[in-house]
């Protein structure tokens, strides 16, 4: 997947999660990859993750839940100088299986892909949107 161009990689990222393809998803990363999220999410929500297999293990839990995503875009893809690192403007929609609410979140992505593989993603995003969607009671509420 070596000559795979970010947006070739985000665009075969969002099919995977929409596919609900946890494995798939897991291997677009590097070995050594990282994904951090900028904002605390729902309990139980990592901040951090560390290396394919713990990406791989908490995509499982994730797509394993009743958040169901049914569109997922690039809005914007941005390029930096670096020209590993880019930048996303996400859109998604789903629908929360075990209540039929329906949510839409934006986020803003930044990535760094190598020879195929995302090494590093940080993400912002504003977790209350999922709060509320599913219910999840807010920090301090």
């Amino acid at each position: 997947m070596s000559s795979a161009t970010p947006a070739d990689v985000l665009a075969r990222r969002s099919y995977l999660i929409l596919t609900g393809d946890a494995g798939g998803f897991a291997d677009l990363f590097a070995p050594d990859a990282v994904i951090e999220s900028s904002f605390a999410g729902p309990p139980g929500t990592p901040v951090r993750l560390q290396g394919r297999e713990a990406i791989r293990e908490y995509s499982r839990r994730v797509m394993a839940s009743p958040l169901r995503l049914e569109d997922l875009e690039v809005a914007e893809l941005y390029q930096t100088q670096d020209p590993e690192v880019v930048i996303a403007e996400m859109r998604a929609k789903g629908t929360v299986a075990t209540t039929g609410r329906p949510f839409t979140t934006t986020s803003v992505q930044i990535l760094r892909i190598r020879d195929g593989h995302i090494v590093r993603s940080r993400d912002f995003a504003d977790p209350r949107i999922l709060q509320d969607a599913t219910g999840d009671p807010r920090p301090g509420s």
